[in-house]
């Protein structure tokens, strides 16, 4: 059976395959067994016993039916697991880019959104960057994203730039989130009390002590009573911290334009007001 990663220079995508989605009932197929339906229970095996326990046997146990019954419907792990994750990125809540709305807020909806994903369902982490991600739901936030980020005034030779410092950050930020909160739960913890036991476990390092010393005041400043409101904190200052990233570079492309083209005044007319689409 091929895994997640195996295979990769060989395999393409469920997506580009040619696969014909096998939705109904064939004969000695059980009733009420679908791709929909196989795939809907993948995910909740995933979100409850994580990817590294997830293996056909175990989800043809969980449909009650034979591991067999499961391949009528998709033809390897790898073609299940790519489901699965366009399943989850369904989920998301995405904004209209051509809504009368600031292109700023529509960035921090889907940065949230995205978050929230990967602190939901920590395998999407791993499986986003093992596959293609052209599934239609991948591909209608990569289409979003897109369209919200040219709003914003950016040169098109920044764009790809814009997306990457905001989304490679989420993806970092929410992976490393979801990683903690589910190893409180393996431990029997709350947050709050895995973190104390992290930071105490961490001070019987003389480096790590010491460094922990260092940052006491920026602790402290940090705010928040929780984990969490503390983490919510971290997030919101660094995305605002790339939203006026974003505003300065837009502000700063034409005068580097001008200064390229000889002239000290940029020209104005290849750059729309950072609310208008491009």
């Amino acid at each position: 059976m091929v895994k997640a990663g195996q295979g990769a220079a060989a395999r393409t995508s469920v997506w580009l395959e040619g696969k014909v989605r096998r939705g109904g009932r064939a004969g000695g197929q059980p009733s009420g067994l679908d791709r929909d339906r196989i795939t809907e229970v993948t995910v909740r095996l995933l979100d409850a016993e994580g990817l590294a326990k997830f293996s056909m046997r175990r989800l043809a146990a969980e449909l009650n039916v034979t591991a067999m019954s499961v391949y009528w419907y998709v033809d390897t792990k790898d073609d299940l697991l790519e489901l699965a994750l366009d399943a989850a990125f369904g989920e998301l809540e995405l904004p209209d880019p051509e809504a009368d709305e600031d292109w700023r807020d529509q960035l921090r909806t889907v940065a949230r959104e995205y978050r929230g994903l990967l602190v939901r369902h920590p395998w999407v982490s791993p499986l986003a960057g093992t596959f293609l991600n052209i599934g239609p739901h991948s591909l209608a936030l990569s289409r979003i994203v897109h369209r919200v980020v040219r709003r914003t005034g950016l040169p098109a030779h920044g764009i790809t730039g814009a997306i990457s410092a905001v989304f490679q950050f989420v993806y970092g930020f929410g992976t490393i989130e979801g990683h903690f909160i589910a190893r409180s739960a393996q431990a029997g913890m709350t947050q709050e009390a895995f973190f104390r036991h992290a930071m105490t476990t961490a001070t019987r390092s003389p480096g790590a002590a010491e460094i922990l010393k260092e940052n006491e005041e920026i602790m402290t400043a940090r705010g928040g009573d929780t984990v969490e409101e503390m983490r919510d904190r971290d997030f919101t200052f660094a995305l605002d911290l790339l939203v006026a990233g974003i505003e300065t570079m837009v502000t700063a492309a034409p005068q580097e334009r001008g200064t390229a083209s000889g002239s000290n005044s940029a020209p104005t007319h290849d750059h729309p007001p950072p609310d208008q689409p491009q």
